[in-house]
């Protein structure tokens, strides 16, 4: 069994670079496509965690299981449409997670720019008034807006009609 850890020179398999492990097996480099989903991917998953933490912090507010009990949150009745409403608001970042993944460049650059844009829309929307929910609010979108920047910027270094 070859151990032998290779050169500082990786050798190619059709112009993409490789690495080689210690068994001598060569494995692929990432390529820049591969990099930016992980990037946008990894913004989403910072999103959701942001999101779930911030719901989660909101029930040790005084008052507030109290008021979900009751039906009523904030003055607002929550109806099966808002409850569904809210499903597909937290639905469209885990969706994300996966897509900026597996969706090829050209969808997969506009898709982050309209869920990016439709997801800040509905946190501003949502109108936090509270320091701790603006807090929140503000990492979340100035992520999202992140995600809109680097989808926006994002140029195909292998143009092809294929993606």
């Amino acid at each position: 069994m070859n151990t032998q850890v290779a050169d500082s020179h990786p050798p190619t398999k059709g112009g993409t670079a490789m690495k080689m492990n210690l068994l001598g097996k060569g494995i692929e480099m990432e390529s820049p496509i591969m990099v930016m989903k992980a990037k946008l991917s990894t913004l989403w998953i910072f999103i959701l965690l942001n999101i779930i933490f911030a719901d989660i912090h909101g029930l040790l507010k005084p008052g507030f299981l109290e008021e979900i009990m009751t039906g009523t949150v904030n003055g607002t009745q929550m109806t099966e449409g808002l409850l569904l409403l809210g499903a597909v608001m937290i639905e469209v970042p885990i969706a994300m997670v996966l897509l900026s993944r597996v969706l090829k460049y050209r969808v997969n650059r506009w898709v982050n720019i309209i869920a990016g844009a439709i997801t800040i829309a509905l946190v501003i929307n949502n109108r936090p008034t509270a320091p701790d929910e603006i807090f929140f609010s503000t990492i979340e979108v100035v992520a999202m807006s992140l995600i809109v920047w680097y989808a926006w910027k994002w140029a195909n270094p292998e143009p092809s009609p294929k993606n």
